[in-house]
């Protein structure tokens, strides 16, 4: 069995965790003080380096570039005690308000799990493990003092944390509201089964090896795609709760600012009121969404003057006789008010009656109602046809 036939199942999961920590970066450095960001920052740090440094390639690449036999074992199985130690902290910083009781909590299992980190490095260094093993060394040492109880403290300890933690979410989630954060647990609870198949697994094999039977298939061949499995959906399930609703809003954002871009077009013609701050298209989506809908509502603002409220009015009806709902009617009319707004203050010889128009004539300027007459800008045709049908009523109105 080569390296890289097991490499891409624990790279995959890294690149993923690591594009997480990269996208949770700017928030830990605005807000490294917040438990929360925090407690996932770390999370994620740990979760990472634990899928880095557990392919074959790379524990095979910690011995050798150290020199020492078998070090990576202590040395990812403290990354992964780390870990576990990190998922409970996580649970109990979202689960309970902040008090000195929760920083008590955290601080009591932080200093647990780092006890564990300390025992496993004594142990190794206690061990006579001379042999490298990369795929078989839980079972290969399963009889060797002090690698015995090193094995069994790490598998105990991750065993533990998963119980704890899956017994706090059991008793908390039925409690939880929030859609992604009761999705994100279950990806926990989820994650935590396949947590304890891996470590059942690996106990069988270890036990076997006690008892002179050969079961080691279970901990070389079973036991590695539970334990991907279980990071992985355990990493998903923190991720999740922060990353849905980033996700979600920018979507949304996202939708929007191409829903405005034809409003936006046809604004830019109006000049603006005083000097464009410059945004470039790499700037963050919500300041890119911020800046059109500004420029939006000042082109709005510059052609107030220039709308006809009666031409508003009249588009309105008769796009809802054309059998249009409120919102899409709205969005016509004020689409036909805005093209002519802007023909009139466009062209040179327009006799612009500003009192008239500031005093009677008004386009809201909600968002709704922007994005339903961008929405209406999108379908030039619709328009058009509710224009015409505005200009015929009202020439047969003239000569009634």
């Amino acid at each position: 069995m080569s390296f890289s036939s097991l490499h891409i199942p624990y790279a995959l999961p890294a690149v993923l965790l690591l594009l997480a920590l990269s996208l949770k970066t700017p928030t830990f450095v605005r807000a490294w003080k917040d438990p929360d960001v925090r407690a996932t920052s770390l999370l994620l740090l740990l979760a990472s380096a634990v899928f880095l440094s557990v392919a074959p390639a790379s524990i095979h690449k910690i011995n050798t570039v150290t020199g020492v036999p078998n070090i990576a074992a202590p040395w990812v199985y403290s990354l992964l005690t780390a870990f576990c130690g990190s998922c409970l902290t996580m649970v109990i910083t979202w689960r309970d308000e902040p008090s000195p009781r929760r920083r008590a909590r955290i601080r009591r299992i932080w200093l647990i799990y780092t006890g564990i980190i300390v025992a496993l490095w004594a142990t190794y260094l206690l061990a006579d493990v001379p042999a490298e093993r990369i795929y078989d060394l839980d079972t290969y040492y399963a009889t060797e003092p002090w690698m015995r109880e090193h094995i069994l403290l790490y598998l105990a300890a991750h065993m533990v944390s998963a119980l704890v933690a899956a017994y706090m979410i059991w008793k908390w989630i039925s409690k939880v509201t929030d859609a992604w954060l009761k999705a994100g647990l279950v990806f926990l609870q989820a994650g935590y089964a396949f947590g304890l198949v891996f470590d059942v697994a690996k106990l069988a094999a270890v036990g076997a090896r006690w008892a002179g039977v050969n079961w080691d298939w279970l901990s070389t061949r079973l036991a590695p795609p539970f334990a991907i499995l279980d990071a992985s959906l355990v990493g998903i399930g923190f991720i999740l709760p922060q990353g849905g609703p980033f996700l979600q809003k920018w979507i949304r954002d996202q939708r929007t600012y191409r829903r405005l871009r034809p409003l936006a077009r046809a604004i830019r013609k109006v000049a603006p009121s005083a000097a464009r701050a410059r945004v470039g298209r790499f700037a963050p989506l919500d300041l890119r969404l911020l800046q059109r809908q500004q420029r939006i509502h000042d082109g709005l603002l510059r052609l107030a003057p220039h709308v006809d409220a009666e031409l508003l009015r009249c588009a309105f009806d008769e796009a809802r006789a054309a059998g249009h709902r409120d919102e899409r009617a709205r969005g016509i009319a004020g689409a036909i008010a805005v093209r002519a707004a802007l023909e009139a203050f466009l062209t040179p010889t327009a006799d612009a009656d500003d009192d008239r128009a500031a005093s009677s004539a008004r386009i809201d300027s909600d968002l709704d109602d922007i994005e339903a007459i961008a929405s209406a800008f999108r379908q030039p045709r619709t328009v058009d046809a509710i224009r015409q049908r505005v200009v015929t009523t009202e020439s047969v109105n003239a000569h009634a």
